[in-house]
């Protein structure tokens, strides 16, 4: 009888750090794919702004040698990504497979002009920057016009601003609510064994050597649920880095060695808090109090 009642209460116990290392480690790994997203967010917006282009028209009477020089010279400066050269004849071959017609045959002639793509650094994708940089490139005698979509980059600024107040928001009220609920499974797990802290309390157990076997069996299920999260963490972060690899979410080693340590810290922190609190509620009881 006795054997079956000590089987039965570890099988409770194994259950109740089972249940507990569930919590820690859900809790943790959405807290880990939130930090992936606060840390990427401005990634994921260069990524987009680098994909808005200059274009600049040429006039027919520009001469070779001069195309070339804008094009080296547009290469090297400081606010560029990439520039791509397409000329007249590519403009036109690419506008008939849209229009689904050689537009050339009843005009009898290529309305096009050449042209250079030139893709800004995601820092330089700002109005007056661009303002400023399209003022130097129509200067030159031979460059048509420059034009590129203002109310597509004045959009994208302002919902990448508003995007990243809500990614911060949302961060910090997640955060709040991460701890809470580890909290809250430490106090589970803490109020299973309140009659046994109660009985050592009597017995002439001080608090701290009553805390302390609670408090390091609490950060060692905190370790091992935050280990686990960070594995799925991971996991999601190589499937993402396959799919997306243009993000290059992996090459930023140091920021994802902090991330990493920073939930792993978490985890530790608010089971060893959790369950100081815990312990010391119970031994502030009357022992008449435990059963309410």
């Amino acid at each position: 009888m006795s054997s079956s009642f000590e089987k039965y209460q570890k099988r409770r116990l194994i259950s109740s750090y089972f249940s507990v290392v569930i919590s820690i480690s859900l809790v943790l790994f959405l807290l880990g794919l939130l930090g992936l997203l606060v840390l990427n967010t401005k990634k994921v917006a260069d990524h987009f702004k680098e994909k808005i282009a200059l274009t600049i028209y040429l006039k027919d009477t520009a001469k070779l040698v001069e195309i070339k020089q804008l094009e080296k010279s547009l290469a090297l400066a400081e606010y560029t990504k990439s520039t791509a050269f397409i000329s007249k004849e590519e403009a036109a071959e690419a506008y008939s497979k849209d229009i689904g017609e050689n537009f050339m045959e009843f005009l009898g002639y290529n309305p096009l002009q050449n042209s250079i793509d030139v893709y800004l650094k995601a820092d330089y994708v700002d109005q007056a920057k661009i303002e400023e940089i399209t003022g130097d490139i129509t200067n030159k005698s031979f460059v048509d016009e420059v034009i590129y979509d203002k109310p597509l980059i004045s959009l994208l600024n302002d919902n990448i601003k508003k995007i990243s107040f809500w990614v911060l928001l949302i961060s910090g009220i997640f955060t709040f609510i991460a701890v809470l609920l580890i909290n809250s499974s430490i106090r589970l797990s803490v109020y299973s064994k309140r009659f046994i802290i109660k009985t050592m309390q009597m017995v002439g157990a001080t608090k701290a050597f009553i805390r302390r076997p609670f408090i390091w069996k609490s950060i060692k299920l905190g370790m091992v649920g935050a280990v686990v999260a960070l594995i799925g963490v991971a996991v999601v972060l190589y499937y993402l880095n396959e799919a997306f690899p243009e993000l290059q979410l992996v090459k930023d080693e140091l920021l994802l060695a902090i991330l990493f340590v920073t939930v792993f810290g978490i985890g530790v922190v608010i089971t060893w808090i959790s369950t100081f609190f815990a312990t010391q509620r119970f031994l502030n009881l009357r022992t008449d109090e435990l059963y309410y």
